[in-house]
């Protein structure tokens, strides 16, 4: 019969179409896998980083010779508000004396009140009696505004961690900049923390520090609230 020749061209035909087919299948997704790769090796275009936030017309204006002139003058006049609470304000006293004379390093001690002090030196340990007063004569000082913990007591609480009146470091009341260890901690100890919270604020950016400022309430946490104002009608 003639009827075979004709399904053996037909049979024929469609096996080189689904050749045909498959080897374009292939060739398109070689095609596609070696733009894929030429796309990874590609580097990617550079996307600018967003300008940081800064604080105050001085941040944006000020070059960076007077950012370092600034951060020079305010390492140098650390004005000491001294917390002393245990056996460490000895050493702090005699840290302050001539034989160490931490004046020499810009620190000049007891200012007068928190209102005129850069740095507070908490030395000795902190109960939970006495953490509201220091918390609230932190809150008393000006920025810019530092803090050493001086003493294991004021760090963690030292030997008297475990007793049911001592705060576990003064770190849960106020944030600490410089911890200095010891029980107690040598005068020299204590130079060393000066000169380690003098380096950071050579380096440090005061719109980074301030650049996420404290809210109302914590600004007023702790502090006493003043009485309500009279009315117009309370005194007829």
């Amino acid at each position: 019969m003639d009827v075979t020749p004709d399904r053996t061209a037909d049979q024929t035909a469609d096996r080189t179409a689904q050749t045909a087919a498959q080897t374009a299948a292939r060739a398109a997704q070689a095609a596609g896998g070696a733009a894929s790769r030429s796309a990874a090796r590609t580097p990617a275009e550079p996307q600018p980083l967003p300008e940081p936030r800064r604080l105050g017309v001085l941040s944006r204006l000020a070059p960076e010779p007077m950012k370092v002139v600034l951060n020079w003058g305010r390492r140098y006049s650390l004005w000491v508000f001294n917390f002393g609470l245990a056996c460490c304000a000895i050493e702090f006293i005699a840290a302050s004396m001539a034989r160490h004379d931490f004046i020499r390093l810009g620190v000049i001690p007891f200012a007068p009140g928190p209102r005129q002090a850069d740095l507070m030196i908490v030395s000795g340990t902190v109960t939970d009696k006495m953490a509201p007063a220091v918390k609230r004569l932190y809150e008393q000082m000006p920025e810019p505004k530092y803090v050493i913990s001086f003493g294991a007591c004021s760090n963690c609480g030292g030997p008297y961690w475990d007793s049911y009146s001592v705060t576990k470091g003064v770190d849960q009341i106020i944030p600490v900049d410089v911890y200095v260890p010891g029980c107690p901690p040598r005068p020299e100890a204590l130079l060393q923390g000066i000169l380690k919270l003098q380096e950071k604020i050579a380096r440090e950016s005061l719109a980074e520090r301030y650049a996420t400022g404290p809210s109302v309430g914590q600004l007023t946490s702790g502090l006493v609230t003043p009485p309500p104002a009279p009315t117009a009608g309370a005194g007829a």
